[in-house]
């Protein structure tokens, strides 16, 4: 089964995006870079969040990721994750920023493989504010490796 395939079967969905204020994700060369994607769901992780869902918003985070390169590249098949940079909006003393960002690399391994082309590098950071009070944002790289 194709990457696309895998993604629709999970969830995630291709909708058209009107262009905005910033490019949600740039071609350069053989590489896809996206903006900060963020969660729907709103709030602090350690205080009023917990692990359970800061991992969902990160798997969001990650459709809208996916939807946002599926704008700029016409699909997703043919391409390998590179990185993610997830940001984590966290009580001073949470320390699970990893396992939140788990959700991300998690939908991504499900759907172009853990030992093949989802396997990728990763940085999971906690921050005291991400933008309107988000719980998560994620930015990916992705490198073309099918055309």
């Amino acid at each position: 089964m194709k990457p696309e395939d895998k993604a629709k079967e999970l969830g995630v969905e291709f909708a058209k995006q009107e262009p905005g204020y910033l490019n949600l994700c740039i071609r350069t060369g053989d590489l896809l870079i996206t903006s900060g994607h963020v969660s729907t769901i709103t709030g602090v992780l350690g205080a009023g969040l917990s692990v359970k869902e800061g991992y969902a918003a990160a798997e969001d985070c990650a459709k809208k990721i996916l939807n946002s390169v599926y704008n700029t590249h016409g699909t997703i098949n043919g391409l390998k994750v590179i990185k993610l940079l997830g940001c984590v909006y966290s009580a001073p003393d949470f320390t699970d920023q990893h396992i939140v960002i788990n959700g991300a690399s998690d939908l991504l391994h499900k759907i172009y493989g853990k030992d093949g082309d989802g396997y990728h590098a990763r940085s999971a950071l906690g921050f005291a504010a991400l933008p309107t009070g988000v719980a998560v944002e994620i930015e990916a790289i992705f490198q073309i490796i099918q055309a």
